[in-house]
């Protein structure tokens, strides 16, 4: 991405996301496949010229895969629970990179993240296990035990040991583990598993 001059017309990432009625992430995917042209200021922010997005919508429409009835069968939503901010930062990057068609939220604490899953079914669920107040424990037991969420795919990225989970009383067999420091390309390919399983079932579920 190149600099130019500062055009009143040019918007953010967000402001992109909302214009072309799909996820922030999806706009960052299309920026680094070259797809939408887009700079950056000189503080490293991104800015997409508006004629950019004009020219997407009229003449690839068939890219903005989060709208209409498409949204719910190729995009997954993903609700991450992490205390660490700068753990955070980690995710967003990482994932933002990635080829999957996936819609990221994140909070910092498990009251949050019980709230955030009350308000809507997200399909994959990453949480720490060793947070202040409401941990990944009390999260994981509230999922699997609601029926209606019973089809979010759950992993635990935590610091501790498989050998110190078991003493704290294990994980159910559905629940995923991946240890701190993350191997990004295993948590890469569970992403992708889920995107791929969530295709499938949509194809069940709307024959052509």
């Amino acid at each position: 991405m190149s600099a130019v001059k500062l055009n009143q017309s040019d918007v953010t990432t967000q402001e992109a996301a909302k214009l072309l009625g799909i996820s922030v992430t999806s706009v960052q995917q299309l920026v680094e496949r070259g797809v939408l042209v887009a700079w950056k200021t000189q503080g490293g922010h991104r800015r997409i010229p508006r004629e950019a997005i004009d020219a997407l919508k009229a003449e690839r429409s068939d890219l903005l895969t989060d709208r209409g009835r498409s949204a719910p069968s190729s995009t997954l939503s993903a609700l991450i629970v992490e205390d660490n901010a700068l753990q955070r930062m980690v995710y967003e990057k990482q994932i933002a990179s990635w080829d999957i068609a996936l819609e990221t939220r994140f909070c910092e604490n498990g009251y949050q993240a019980l709230v955030e899953i009350a308000q809507r079914k997200y399909d994959i669920l990453l949480l720490d296990i060793v947070m202040e107040g409401i941990d990944g424990y009390e999260i994981v037991k509230t999922v699997l035990a609601n029926p209606d969420l019973r089809h979010i795919d759950i992993a635990v990225l935590t610091t501790l040991s498989r050998e110190d989970l078991d003493a704290r009383g294990g994980l159910p067999d559905e629940v995923l583990f991946f240890q701190k420091p993350i191997v990004f390309e295993e948590l890469r390919g569970f992403m992708r598993g889920c995107a791929a399983r969530k295709a499938r079932q949509a194809r069940v579920a709307s024959p052509a």
